[in-house]
């Protein structure tokens, strides 16, 4: 096998109408991602495994899903891919809840293609969460674009992606080097103190535990560990408290009040406990905003300071 072969092969059948590009979406930060994207309708994402670096490709086929692995972690990702690509996604008893409230119900309809993925590792998630923290969308890309860069490992595999960074290189490297990548001081710290426990924080169980791994870490909170363990555990429960979109999109969607506190949040999301982080991911993929007042915040370069 040359590094442009597949070393691994798994074909999965997902159900009637399920949607791959809207389930792996969680796992693309953007078109541009360095370390995941869509190629001609397939799935491409690059990652460190514990049987080392891989590159997963998820590839509709006559109704079916090739899945296929590179590099040394292939036989890892592609036993996995059905957790990837949401397969393993449990809906029981989403519907009945769902029925209760007519948007949710219509959303669940309307996007029931869409599963949640769960891609078992935590780092990688991490390093984009943290990045994520209190500041726009568009600067959280940058940084993390730019630190895949700078730490850059090619990834195996025919598509040119990049690894994410190891735990351990960021873990040494000291806080200033990711200011010329717009990161201030106050999230290195706290991504590198994330990247120093990383091999106890990949060993958790499961969300709960994690959650509390996560948190103990300064600088991680509700915000951050939730947006951790959605993707890494596929919790359909876990909820973005602190965000500061979401408390608006669930109050307006809901309730039709266009803003929201995160109490009131988890008041209108209590009765679909077990599923409130999936309303929050049918929210989303239904494109459901609160109407807006004011100006968007500002775009801010650290690397000037």
């Amino acid at each position: 096998m040359t590094a442009t072969e597949p070393t691994a092969r798994r074909v999965l059948r997902p159900a009637t109408g399920y949607r791959l590009a809207g389930s792996v979406r969680p796992l693309i930060f953007s078109p541009y991602d360095p370390c995941a994207r869509i190629v001609a309708g397939a799935f491409w994402w690059a990652t460190r495994t514990p049987q080392g670096p891989a590159t997963l490709t998820l590839r509709p086929s006559a109704g079916d899903l090739l899945a296929e692995g590179y590099g040394p972690g292939a036989d890892w990702v592609v036993e996995r891919a059905d957790a990837v690509a949401g397969l393993r996604d449990d809906l029981t008893g989403f519907a009945d809840l769902a029925a209760a409230h007519p948007v949710v119900a219509r959303l669940a309809r309307e996007h029931r293609g869409l599963r949640m993925p769960a891609t078992g590792l935590l780092f990688p998630r991490i390093l984009r969460a943290v990045l994520e923290q209190k500041v726009t969308g568009k600067e959280a890309y940058r940084a993390y674009s730019a630190t895949v860069r700078h730490f850059r490992e090619p990834a195996p595999g025919p598509v040119p992606l990049l690894l994410p960074p190891e735990p351990a290189a960021i873990a040494a490297s000291p806080y200033w080097v990711f200011h010329p990548f717009g990161v201030e001081q106050r999230r290195a710290d706290t991504l590198r103190r994330a990247a120093a426990v990383a091999d106890r924080l990949e060993r958790c169980a499961d969300a709960a535990e994690a959650t509390r791994r996560l948190t103990a870490v300064p600088g991680i909170g509700a915000w951050t560990a939730a947006e951790v363990v959605r993707v890494a555990y596929g919790d359909p429960d876990a909820v973005s408290v602190g965000d500061y979109h979401v408390p608006n999109t669930v109050a307006w969607a809901l309730a039709g009040e266009p803003r929201g506190d995160d109490a009131r949040m988890l008041a209108l999301l209590e009765p679909f406990r077990g599923h409130r982080g999936r309303v929050c991911v049918l929210l989303e993929a239904a494109g459901i905003q609160a109407p807006r007042y004011g100006p968007r915040a500002p775009l801010r370069s650290f690397a000037r300071y």
